[in-house]
């Protein structure tokens, strides 16, 4: 199922570089606020879709761009394209998320960057590797010296103080927070110790699912804003290495209202 969900991931890599030279080409629809669409988006959402099919033709399908399709208990979570806006600016920060939950728990998961060739895998109870190369999050403990990962709540804004106080709260106990604009590649990133920890709220499950599973087995910790796992229903989601992402928790709780401590 791995090697699925790796071929998938290459197929559409190559569908998105092909069209990353035509990028004034590109039909773009709106569907919401700050919430775009283009031919790349749903070509490569149809590659992934056609290689999994072909392998397991019962398997239940939730994907961005064409949502849910009933099926066995294995369900496969897709983002074709996480970074449709930087894809479509030319700004090179974006991937394809891939993960496999069996019974509602997640077992497989692949996010690839498409653009430096950067292909970050896992399976339940068997690791996490970029290019076939074993990955640990960092062995960082002092939160003045981390490096945090974010996004800002751009689609709907009623979050936005709250993301702010909690930023607010944060960025002088680190040495950094970075905003890059996909939240597989930031996830992936925390998985191998680039960043030290992520925090973001209203998430959609196709955005994170992999990325949970390759920190989980980095050795990393995930949770919702509760300290639980609900963050693939919530949205809402705090990771990091052992030592940072109770940290995080601890500094965002209070700025929390109790709608999203659920």
């Amino acid at each position: 199922m791995l090697n699925t969900a790796i071929k998938a991931a290459r197929q559409a890599g190559n569908v998105i570089m092909r069209y990353s030279d035509q990028l004034e080409r590109l039909a773009v629809d709106t569907k919401g606020h700050n919430d775009f669409v283009s031919d790349v988006d749903r070509d490569a959402e149809a590659e992934i879709i056609y290689v999994i099919r072909k392998a397991y033709p019962d398997h239940a399908i939730l994907a961005e761009e064409s949502g849910l399709q009933e099926g066995s208990t294995y369900q496969w979570v897709i983002d074709p394209l996480d970074g449709t806006t930087n894809f479509l600016h030319g700004y090179p920060q974006y991937g394809i998320s891939i993960a496999l939950l069996d019974r509602g728990k997640l077992d497989q998961a692949v996010v690839f960057d498409p653009l430096r060739n950067e292909l970050f895998t896992a399976s339940r109870g068997a690791g996490a590797q970029l290019n076939d190369r074993r990955i640990r999050v960092s062995r960082l403990t002092r939160m003045n010296e981390a490096l945090l990962g974010t996004g800002f709540p751009f689609k709907e804004f009623d979050n936005l103080e709250t993301w702010i106080d909690g930023f607010r709260a944060l960025l002088p106990l680190t040495s950094g927070v970075r905003r890059a604009g996909s939240a597989a590649l930031d996830l992936a990133h925390v998985a191998c110790g680039r960043l030290d920890g992520f925090w973001e709220i209203g998430l959609k499950p196709w955005d994170i699912a992999a990325g949970v599973l390759l920190i989980e087995e980095a050795g990393g910790l995930v949770s919702d804003f509760n300290g639980g796992s609900n963050f693939l229903e919530s949205g809402n989601i705090i990771a990091g290495a052992p030592k940072i992402h109770p940290e995080i928790l601890k500094q965002l709780t209070p700025h929390l209202p109790p709608r999203l401590k659920r």
